[in-house]
């Protein structure tokens, strides 16, 4: 839902869009991160491949474009994909962009050449993926073990930019050289990341913006303070809860509001190899504790959606509701009753009402998992547990979940994008960094590539089905729900499209212009 005028404007070239930060990223390099503080700010340095296009509402494969591509050609088994390149494309250091920096790219990815990440949590997206060659210096191939329909919405997600050979990872931690729309200009921490205007961008015309300033204000209600202010031109695009929109709008009638799923699910992540979560019996009866619906009304005002891994219908393509999931622990209408047999396994595990665990509950130091850490920690007295809130800024909070530093923890995990390979594979492959607590299971890994083949829709929906209910019956990754939120901008700021399925895929910002 978006309030706008319907009219159409001639493009003004110039001035700083000015977007708000929730922290400071953990680094400038989008290879190596997974939180949405690092997409935000530095999509718009780089291109990748192929891009969901920028003004279309709902990431599909009808909206997938050429960017440092010029179009693709796939053969007749599906295995190998072909990209012809754009030429006298320039990186922002002014070196030429040729194939070899995408056969680079990917192989950093994919772990093959000297170079090495400091993390590689989209490594496993390109697990099928045999080589890529460069076939000449405009023209790349990927060869694949198997077809796989969904490669091209992986290429074309906003993690999925494009390095130069010629730049070490760990330069492009603090200082990354893109072909983007904008060259990066600093990073301070706490304070601001600054991007300019690149003047020789192969795109005629664009950006109309002179810079971005993505100012770091850690506090939710200072944040939006700034923005009914006037200080701000953007909100930070997760940010907006369903009273603070309705606050903004009161405020600031002429804001325009963009209200989505924001493609985030808050869960628990628990460790599983260490005492009581070891213990299938405790896990169990922390997924029959929760109250999802409660948790949702107070939230967002009911707004969020509940379901399984996946967003559901009808703003999701892949997922279920939680009618399909009813059967099984924490999704039956009767809270009471799934607490109490949560309660009774709890007792079987050695705890009860005179012997109360006690835990720390992990979570990451921003405003909406703090808000739902509190709630967590509620609903755990019912099965015996005394929870304390343990509170991270992100870049130690993601470095504990990478080290599997923690014993329970309330999490929000975003999707790049709205496809099954992406999402099962990145957070519940065996061999994913991002598969924080360690399941692994071969009927799970079986179903994953079964469905990553299936070209039949209906049949590949059927199999992602029979994954949402192992997850759930297994208590993999409790779900509590798909967050929804709103986007918030001044009128001024124009050509803008939210992404209502993603919140990762829609910051390349070339199109952006402001009218003052």
């Amino acid at each position: 839902m978006a309030a706008g005028h319907g009219i159409a404007y001639a493009q003004k070239p110039g001035g700083t869009l000015r977007v708000q930060l929730m922290d400071t990223p953990p680094s400038a390099s989008p290879l190596e991160e997974i939180t949405v503080s690092v997409v935000v700010p530095f999509m718009g340095v780089f291109n990748n491949l192929v891009i969901y296009d920028q003004a279309v509402a709902r990431n599909s494969f009808d909206s997938i474009r050429p960017e440092l591509a010029t179009g693709w050609q796939v053969s007749e088994d599906g295995k190998q994909v072909r990209f012809d390149l754009r030429r006298e494309v320039k990186w922002h250091d002014g070196k030429p962009f040729t194939a070899a920096d995408v056969r680079c790219t990917f192989d950093l990815l994919m772990e093959k050449g000297e170079a090495k990440l400091r993390r590689n949590p989209r490594g496993v997206w390109y697990e099928n993926v045999e080589q890529v060659t460069s076939d000449n210096d405009f023209q790349v191939t990927f060869h694949l073990k198997q077809p796989q329909p969904s490669l091209l919405a992986l290429l074309s997600a906003g993690w999925s930019a494009i390095y130069p050979c010629h730049v070490a990872p760990a330069q492009m931690r603090r200082h990354p050289i893109g072909t983007g729309p904008f060259k990066f200009v600093e990073m301070k921490s706490n304070e601001r990341v600054k991007l300019e205007k690149n003047k020789e961008y192969w795109r005629p015309g664009r950006p109309y913006l002179d810079g971005i300033e993505f100012n770091i204000i850690t506090n939710r209600a200072t944040r939006m303070l700034a923005f009914t202010a006037d200080r701000s031109d953007m909100t930070f695009p997760t940010d907006v809860t369903m009273p603070l929109y309705k606050d903004i709008m009161q405020q600031t009638p002429t804001a325009q509001c963009t209200v989505r799923p924001t493609g985030v699910t808050y869960n628990l992540i628990f460790n599983r190899d260490a005492a009581p979560f070891n213990d299938e019996r405790a896990r169990a009866a922390l997924a029959l504790t929760l109250d999802r619906k409660t948790l949702v009304d107070i939230i967002s005002e009911g707004a969020d959606v509940i379901g399984g891994a996946m967003l559901p219908p009808p703003a999701g393509v892949w997922g279920v509701g939680a009618e399909a999931l009813a059967d099984l622990p924490g999704y039956g209408p009767d809270v009471e009753a799934s607490r109490e047999k949560g309660r009774a396994l709890m007792r079987e595990a050695g705890y009860g009402p005179d012997k109360r665990l006690k835990l720390k509950v992990t979570t990451r130091n921003i405003a909406s998992y703090r808000d739902l850490s509190v709630l967590m920690i509620d609903q755990l007295r019912h099965i015996y547990i005394d929870g304390e809130m343990e509170l991270l800024d992100s870049a130690v909070y993601f470095n504990r979940l990478y080290q599997k530093n923690y014993l329970l923890v309330v999490n929000a995990t975003g999707s790049s994008l709205d496809d099954p390979d992406q999402h099962f594979v990145e957070n519940y492959g065996c061999n994913s960094p991002r598969n924080f607590n360690g399941y692994c299971d071969p009927e799970l890994t079986k179903l994953i590539a079964a469905q990553s083949l299936e070209r039949d829709v209906e049949k590949r929906r059927s199999v992602v089905r029979e994954i949402e209910r192992k997850l759930a019956r297994d208590i993999v990754r409790p779900i509590f729900s798909h967050n929804v939120t709103a986007a918030c901008r001044h009128a001024r700021v124009r050509d803008l499209t939210i992404m209502v399925n993603s919140n990762y895929n829609g910051w390349r910002f070339e199109d952006v212009w402001l009218d003052q």
